[in-house]
């Protein structure tokens, strides 16, 4: 079984923030994988289904960020889950804009809604870092993960939660190379190669072969 966890803040006032793109992810993964409608459980809303053949309970705590892990938690425990069961998708400020990172374990990178599920259960949590980019200076931080994404940031934040959502099940089932490298290239798909000199010869020897156009002088 797998957890899977989004974080930001309840209610529709934080419902286009930054800081509530976990969230975002995570009903787009759910609404995609047609799961069983969200219902309150666990300090959270919680909505069951399967990502390939694994079976998964998806989160989103309603304990506020900072409070992230009782939800998380609570969950973990009930199931009797290893926290390397459990993923974690959330706004990375430190990560430009429509990129994304994958990791088991690691630091909290000053993240609130991190930290609190790292003292419930642990480090050895699967990380999705989605980034939001950075403001560029510290002190414009807080306003800026806690404001709405900007218009022009609509078309890439929703190709992203996309490509999330339509291969998460890669990293469900534990190929997270795979996962990440599948977002990769629908986010920036590789440009079409430019055609070989040689074929550009033949196909300019063929012309010069076709039947010549007839001819309109008279003798």
């Amino acid at each position: 079984m797998l957890l899977l966890v989004g974080l930001g803040n309840p209610g529709p006032r934080h419902a286009q923030n930054r800081h509530n793109i976990g969230f975002m992810a995570v009903d787009e993964i759910v609404r995609r994988h047609s799961f069983a409608p969200w219902r309150k459980r666990f300090q959270a809303e919680t909505a069951e289904g399967r990502l390939g053949r694994v079976k998964t309970l998806a989160m989103k705590p309603q304990t506020y960020m900072n409070e992230s892990g009782r939800a998380v938690g609570e969950a973990l425990r009930f199931f009797k889950l290893e926290p390397e069961q459990v993923v974690v998708l959330y706004d990375e400020i430190d990560l430009a804009p429509n990129k994304l990172r994958v990791k088991c374990g690691g630091g909290t990178g000053g993240h609130n809604g991190i930290r609190s599920i790292e003292a419930h259960i642990g480090k050895e949590f699967w990380r999705v870092r989605l980034g939001v980019g950075h403001p560029g200076q510290k002190e414009l931080v807080h306003g800026h993960v806690l404001n709405d994404f900007a218009k022009a940031d609509q078309p890439w934040v929703e190709t992203l939660l996309d490509a999330v959502a339509i291969e998460i099940p890669s990293l469900a089932e534990g190929d997270a190379p795979r996962f990440m490298s599948r977002v990769a290239e629908t986010i920036n798909p590789p440009r079409p190669k430019p055609p070989r000199p040689k074929q550009k010869a033949a196909e300019t020897d063929q012309e010069s072969k076709g039947d010549a156009p007839p001819s309109t002088e008279s003798s």
